[in-house]
């Protein structure tokens, strides 16, 4: 399998798309709004994916809760935003826990009931007052060690389903003045022990994924994406995150080059995975070609991040755990 983690242009895979994984294999697919109609349509595409894909190869959704979120009502449940544990843990920290745990595992329980594999959440970003709004309510509080506590119960609940969580966005997202989907965002705080923070106390989770941002503080010149001295310094060495490390999309603005070499780039920064979402089949096709197979390191994280969710994966039942969490919220 090639070191890409690629997305799709619709609701059903083309021919030419299942081509292009045959004779390229990606390392896992992602799945967006575009791509999910209704449950029947997804239980098909997931099956066509299933078929062409290798057998180690991943699904992923961008399913956090509140406005990020691909699997919809009325064919699946609303989820509260981020922010929404966080206030129900500042008035009641059991409370504010147990309803993280839940959220995650009814999150999970549908994700890994339409086939995928990985879920990317938590956001483990900070909640600052007066930054781009990109994370806004995507951020469980502005308390470092408060964020930490809700995304590890968070993430708890997805693995409990089975589902392999995605910590994001190394080393933190929430000073970020400007949307890096449109800009690069550039960090010059000097004081970044907090924003690091909650990944450093989640190190075990089995996935992270990077953030599209210059910290001056760290490098001067290249975004954490793109950067080895952020990902190798930073992420696997102050932050001790040994599992597997996926570049935020590399179809977004904040990054220079062709998706190319935005992909190759942050796997010679020292990334396991190039995330590109867009779906462009030739985009693809040029990613694809251009990165290498997944690294032995690499393959061995992916492993072991399958592993944990195996082994941490019971039995669920989403009508009492979506019924506890809605009494909890509404309290």
């Amino acid at each position: 399998m090639r070191a890409a983690v690629v997305g799709i242009a619709g609701p059903s895979l083309s021919a030419a798309e299942a081509s292009l994984f045959t004779r390229l294999p990606p390392a896992g697919v992602i799945l967006f709004s575009r791509n999910i109609e209704n449950p029947a349509q997804l239980v098909s595409l997931v099956a066509r994916l299933r078929e062409v894909l290798a057998p180690e190869a991943v699904l992923m959704v961008d399913q956090e809760g509140g406005r990020v979120a691909r699997l919809r009502p009325p064919h699946w449940r609303a989820h509260p935003p981020a922010a929404a544990l966080g206030r129900l843990y500042d008035a009641d920290r059991t409370a504010g826990l147990r309803a993280a745990l839940l959220t995650g595992a009814l999150i999970g329980f549908e994700s890994g009931a339409a086939g995928m594999d990985v879920v990317t959440a938590p956001v483990l970003d900070l909640g600052l007052p007066g930054a781009d709004a990109v994370i806004g309510d995507r951020a469980f509080h502005a308390n470092p060690r408060i964020v930490a506590r809700l995304g590890h119960a968070f993430a708890e609940g997805l693995l409990a389903a089975g589902i392999q969580p995605v910590m994001k966005h190394i080393p933190g997202h929430g000073r970020a003045m400007v949307d890096s989907h449109f800009a690069r965002p550039i960090v010059e705080a000097t004081g970044l022990a907090p924003d690091l923070l909650p990944f450093a106390a989640n190190q075990a989770l089995p996935w992270a994924m990077t953030a599209h941002i210059r910290y001056t503080r760290w490098d001067a010149e290249r975004p954490a994406t793109l950067s080895d001295v952020v990902i190798r310094r930073i992420v696997r060495g102050r932050a001790r995150f040994q599992g597997v490390l996926v570049s935020d999309d590399l179809a977004m603005q904040a990054l220079e080059g062709t998706p190319a070499a935005r992909a190759v780039a942050t796997l010679v920064a020292g990334a396991d995975l190039a995330l590109y979402c867009s779906g462009e089949r030739e985009a693809n096709e040029h990613v694809l070609s251009a990165v290498p197979e997944i690294s032995a390191e690499g393959r061995m994280r992916l492993e072991r991040a399958r592993a944990m969710a195996a082994v941490s994966c019971i039995p669920l039942n989403p009508d009492l755990l979506g019924s506890e969490r809605d009494r909890l919220l509404s309290a």
